[in-house]
């Protein structure tokens, strides 16, 4: 069959005429194929997934139940645009009642979105001409940077290294990527590092954002899956509502990943122009999706049963990992572990970066992670793995302990 005239006409921001014929494999699809080989090689042999970024529960029987009255009422058949009025009083009050954060006003400092993930991808709609920069963190979650890039806008990153808490260094931006500088990424509890911010580093982003002229958007989808102290929200910090926003997800929090719903809230000026935007591109979230969405807000106990399972399961990966030489220990946030790959297997093979260590485990341990190598090489645990139930869990966990024992690692 002949070429396509389509294959012509491709935006050069997905490669233009070469979109589809680029033969690099990228991460996940390296452990996707890596997963099912190992399975055929190994039938009846069960896979450790400690890959897997998103919750394991459903969301609770309440919201659940809450969904299906909601969606057999008419009036919520039609489109929300941008959103019902009586969500953007419940995110108001949950970031009061959660975060302290006192005083927003749910009309004019908040929007939903359809999942943080699009509202991440339009944010830079809102900012970005054709040479401007977005300072992004990484490792990390891409969707900002890569649309600033589609919008012709430059992406500067800034390492998360260990020594620094996995905090970026602000101080380290050149000047020219200030002087066009417009927007900056931050994502605390950290994606994938479990690393916290704090009340000083919020300080000091404002600050930054004061001085540069630069917009702040705080990336706060694990912001409730905190361990040993309570969630902070960037906007708590004197001055951030100036300089920023904060998107919060219910997908983490409330088990309510394919849900899809989000609120972006902080600066009005800023939200106004994320709403402007966002009105060009959805129609709104489901109604009767809101309307479930308002009751997990009402009740963040179920955020606080969710807490409490990924803590003890992390604990138990710790001790697992620990044992056999990693240095791992239970993150401030979120579901994951992030500890400094290996260096190879006594006795066997090496690994140059934490890609192959990954690969090493799922073909030969059929344990499951993520590697990180853009600063420094990490492997990434997540505790969200499918169990049945708590007995179910141990088993898992003791079966990872085992696996990990019979290896021999080499640091």
């Amino acid at each position: 069959m002949a070429e396509s005239f389509i294959q012509k006409l491709f935006a050069e921001r997905l490669g233009g005429a070469n979109f589809g014929k680029e033969d690099k494999i990228y991460k996940f699809e390296k452990i996707k194929r890596a997963k099912r080989d190992a399975l055929a090689a190994n039938p009846g042999v069960e896979m450790i997934d400690m890959g897997v970024g998103e919750p394991d529960w459903m969301a609770d029987k309440i919201v659940v139940d809450e969904l299906a009255a909601q969606a057999a009422k008419p009036e919520n058949r039609g489109y929300t645009d941008n959103g019902i009025a009586e969500f953007k009083e419940a995110a108001a009050r949950y970031m009061s009642e959660v975060y302290g954060v006192n005083g927003l006003d749910p009309v004019k400092q908040f929007i939903h979105a359809i999942g943080s993930k699009p509202a991440l991808a339009m944010m830079p709609s809102v900012f970005i001409n054709p040479g401007d920069v977005t300072l992004m963190t990484v490792p990390g979650y891409p969707v900002m940077g890569t649309h600033t890039s589609y919008y012709g806008g430059e992406v500067y990153n800034l390492p998360l290294e260990r020594k620094n808490g996995f905090l970026p260094d602000l101080d380290s931006v050149p000047e020219d990527k200030l002087k066009r500088g417009k927007l900056l990424y931050i994502n605390y509890p950290n994606n994938p590092t479990g690393a916290m911010a704090d009340v000083k580093f919020y300080g000091k982003v404002v600050a930054f954002a004061k001085k540069n002229n630069i917009v702040v958007v705080q990336d706060a989808a694990y912001g409730a899956l905190v361990y040993g102290r309570k969630p902070l929200s960037f906007l708590s910090v004197d001055g951030a509502i100036d300089v920023g926003v904060e998107i919060h997800s219910l997908s983490k929090a409330f088990n309510m990943t394919g849900w899809r719903l989000a609120f972006v809230t902080g600066n009005p000026l800023i939200v106004a122009g994320f709403a402007h935007v966002k009105d060009n591109c959805d129609s709104g979230q489901f109604a009767a999706i809101q309307r479930a969405g308002i009751v997990a807000l009402k009740n963040p106990e179920i955020t606080a049963r969710t807490v409490a399972k990924y803590e003890r399961r992390l604990k138990a990966m710790v001790a697992a990992l620990r044992d056999v030489g990693f240095d791992a220990q239970v993150p401030g946030g979120t579901f994951y572990l992030f500890v400094p790959a290996p260096k190879g297997i006594k006795g066997g093979p090496k690994f140059a970066n934490a890609e192959e260590c990954s690969q090493y485990l799922i073909k030969e341990k059929l344990i499951s992670t993520v590697p990180e190598d853009m600063v420094g090489n990490y492997l990434r645990f997540g505790s969200t793995f499918v169990a049945k139930d708590e007995a179910d869990e141990n088993r898992v966990l003791g079966l990872l302990a085992k696996r990990l024992k019979e290896v021999g690692f080499e640091f």
